[in-house]
């Protein structure tokens, strides 16, 4: 499933056609805030374009955590803002037909990797939320979005993290069911964060955890009935990074390669033509 046609317009609109293409959607040495960059005099196009790439997430999950940055300063766009949705722009034309695969050969077991940036907004200081799920070999769903609250400790923002994506994975036991489906095996979710999975799994409630009761009653609940098994894996293969923050060349690359994603109209080995 792709947005090729889609994708190839909105670079002919914005005249980044015949633009440098851009091995990565982000720089990882900048960091946007509402402070940074002159104000644009005129934010409708930069509105418009964000529009444009949001629609866009929709099979493409490797620009979701840029697109998910700059939609941030719809209200007060600067230069800055502008100059790294170019950005984007300019990583879009490196694969235009990027998008997803879903094999007709697969289980349909659920899997979910959820990951958290503490603290990293510059501006409120709060955290950001990663998850995305598989259907066997298939890439459903995923998300990056800050956090409504500010955590107090990195393990309260995986936490929280953790409980988002448990809902998520909640819903699509359901809606398989709906489509009568039904899987004894419970769904499996990754997390990096070693304090997070102790909370979960520990009966007792204590000062460090009173704040996040509510979220921590959550997901225990779902390991209690089998309907989650919650699983440590290590940082270096923590896949929903890449919803979290920048990344380098080699990391984003590896991270992206593990979303099942494909470009059906890149050239064979040794064939003519482009994108």
């Amino acid at each position: 499933m792709t947005q090729r046609k889609y994708a190839l317009e909105l670079l002919e609109e914005t005249d980044f056609l015949f633009c440098k293409p851009a091995k990565t959607p982000m720089v990882t040495s900048i960091k946007l805030s509402k402070n940074t960059g002159e104000r644009l005099e005129d934010t409708t196009q930069y509105r418009r374009l964000i529009g444009k790439l949001l629609y866009l997430t929709i099979t493409r999950p490797d620009i979701c955590y840029g697109t998910q940055q700059l939609s941030q300063f719809l209200d007060c766009p600067t230069n800055e803002h502008m100059q790294a949705a170019h950005r984007v722009l300019r990583y879009i034309k490196a694969s235009p037909g990027q998008g997803l695969f879903f094999s007709a050969n697969t289980s349909l077991q659920l899997k979910g990797f959820t990951d958290s940036d503490w603290a990293s907004c510059p501006d409120t200081r709060r955290s950001i939320t990663g998850f995305y799920t598989f259907l066997g070999s298939s890439l459903i769903s995923w998300k990056s979005k800050k956090q409504v609250t500010i955590s107090r400790s990195s393990s309260e923002a995986e936490y929280r993290a953790l409980a988002t994506t448990a809902c998520e994975m909640q819903w699509l036991l359901y809606l398989l069911q709906d489509l009568g489906i039904f899987d004894t095996s419970p769904a499996t979710l990754y997390c990096d964060n070693k304090s997070a999975i102790t909370i979960a799994e520990n009966p007792v409630f204590h000062e460090r955890t009173k704040h996040i009761e509510i979220d921590c009653h959550l997901v225990r609940e779902k390991l209690l009935k089998g309907t989650l098994k919650l699983l440590h894996v290590s940082t270096t293969n923590q896949l929903a990074d890449v919803f979290t923050k920048p990344q380098p060349q080699t990391n984003f690359n590896f991270l992206i390669s593990k979303l099942n994603l494909h470009n059906m109209y890149a050239p064979a080995r040794g064939g003519g033509g482009g994108c």
